[in-house]
């Protein structure tokens, strides 16, 4: 079993949320994040679907997701070239004497201090899973208060050059 990232485009109207996640719970997979968000076109959302499932059932799930009525286009770009990030929110604990250092990984990482108080910082980064990972490794020493993360999006490289 491996993850798939989907991009799914769908009309804009309600209940297409649920009728997409039912495909998923009804074949009983789970999906690991789901981010949904208008496009540029009104009235038309992109949802970034990632799950876990082999080829065969995910193959499946894509047939379903295309013969839904709200659903306009459907990529699996697990096997694509793609750009995918994810944007989470840390709330990690900061004592003086521990702060410099935290600042240090927050700027070894390319991350910013969105919020302080006396004895707590709260970082965002956005990032690759791998990236992400290893900043909650590192920061998990000081003590992680609160995680809030977006889910992944996600979409297709354009054509690029060989060289």
């Amino acid at each position: 079993m491996k993850k798939h990232t989907l991009s799914v485009m769908v009309e804009n109207e309600p209940g297409v949320l649920s009728r997409v996640s039912g495909l998923f719970s009804g074949r009983g997979f789970n999906i690991y994040s789901l981010n949904v968000a208008p496009t540029l076109e009104k009235g038309v959302s992109l949802m970034t679907i990632v799950a876990e499932g082999d080829d065969q059932i995910i193959e499946q799930i894509v047939k379903q997701l295309r013969k839904l009525v709200p659903t306009i286009k459907v990529k699996d770009l697990t096997e694509m070239k793609s750009v995918e990030r994810e944007m989470v929110l840390i709330k990690v604990n900061a004592e003086d004497s521990k702060r410099a250092e935290i600042l240090r990984i927050v700027d070894i990482f390319r991350c910013k201090v969105v919020d302080v108080s006396i004895d707590e910082l709260t970082i965002e980064v956005t990032g690759d899973q791998g990236k992400i990972g290893a900043l909650i490794s590192l920061l998990g020493r000081f003590g992680i208060k609160e995680i809030a993360r977006t889910g992944n999006v996600a979409m297709q490289r354009s054509m690029q050059i060989d060289l």
